[in-house]
């Protein structure tokens, strides 16, 4: 970890969501971060009741990332969004979701930015602020120093984002299964797209993930999966769908990119290798797979997020597919 993201100030403003703040906590914790509790007024009202946050705006001042959370579309406090622009412009990042994004507009460091909020918000916050640049339905937006969500679950998604972008797939991985959350969701993944949990437990397919997890690197498809879970491809695709949100196809190959990358990472230069051990089988169908998945080769990756890359730390996973629990390398 480094310092320069360790030190995490969450503003809590009058009416702020209580489970985002209470979620913030939980994702934003030691020993990957120091957490501070700050607010304009000594004695601020959640959505969840009265808080007594220990620290006022000053903790704006020091803090390395801030977080607002999601609160009714009310005015601004004039000196909060003095102290957000002063720290923005100190190099502080700042995330915000749903309703919280009007307090970073209003402290006027959104203009030009890709934000998301809430989708009942998206066409208000275009109106009030023309220069910000809205992805209607988008669970998130990371626009470098300035990330943005939904609100509510895609605040979760947000966050960890931001562990695999300062920690790694990963911990990221390890802080999903802490929270027993999934890392399936992507931020271009559609608000509005319904995800039905399953409603009989014995159709999960937890038990069918962890068996092709440890067999991403043979040659398994879906006629595959469907054959070690007994029922037809039809049903496989509609219980991916249901429980994963993503075919069965697309969680194979995010799952066998996620190895390649992690090779990759760790300095491995022999495409073939890397093609073999991530069940991508040739150098040339990985480097088809990675331009297509994340816009890049093998080789403009390893360079970059190797381990003589050039990138800062916290930026090598941004381009990484994240899964909720971690793959073992074969």
């Amino acid at each position: 970890m480094t310092n320069r993201l360790s030190q995490v100030a969450l503003l809590i403003e009058e009416q702020s969501s209580a489970f985002e703040a209470g979620a913030a906590t939980e994702i934003f914790a030691p020993p990957l971060y120091a957490l501070t509790i700050c607010a304009a007024s000594p004695h601020t009202t959640t959505r969840g009741g009265l808080i007594a946050p220990a620290h006022g705006l000053e903790a704006l001042e020091t803090a390395d990332t801030i977080i607002v959370p999601d609160r009714p579309m009310q005015t601004v406090a004039p000196a909060v969004g003095t102290a957000l622009a002063r720290a923005h412009a100190r190099g502080a990042r700042l995330i915000a979701s749903g309703g919280g994004v009007f307090t970073l507009a209003e402290a006027g460091v959104l203009d030009g930015r890709r934000v998301a909020t809430h989708r009942d918000l998206t066409t208000t916050l275009q109106q009030r602020f023309p220069g910000v640049r809205v992805e209607p339905d988008a669970l998130f937006a990371d626009d470098g120093d300035v990330l943005t969500a939904a609100g509510s679950a895609a605040a979760l998604d947000l966050g960890l984002h931001v562990i695999r972008l300062d920690h790694g797939a990963e911990t990221g991985c390890v802080v999903a299964k802490r929270l027993a959350f999934p890392v399936h969701r992507d931020g271009f993944q559609s608000q509005s797209v319904e995800r039905p949990m399953p409603a009989v437990h014995d159709e999960s397919l937890t038990p069918l993930l962890s068996w092709a997890q440890a067999r991403l690197h043979e040659p398994v498809g879906v006629a595959e999966l469907a054959a070690a879970a007994g029922i037809s491809v039809a049903t496989l695709h509609r219980r991916f769908q249901a429980q994963v949100g993503v075919p069965p196809l697309a969680w194979l190959t995010r799952g066998r990119v996620l190895i390649a990358c992690r090779l990759l990472e760790r300095g491995e230069t022999r495409m073939e290798v890397v093609a073999r051990r991530s069940g991508l089988g040739t150098a040339s169908h990985l480097r088809t797979v990675m331009r297509r998945s994340l816009g890049t080769t093998p080789t403009e990756y390893r360079r970059r997020y190797g381990p003589d890359g050039g990138e800062p730390v916290g930026h090598r996973a941004r381009r990484e597919l994240g899964e909720a629990r971690p793959i073992p390398i074969p």
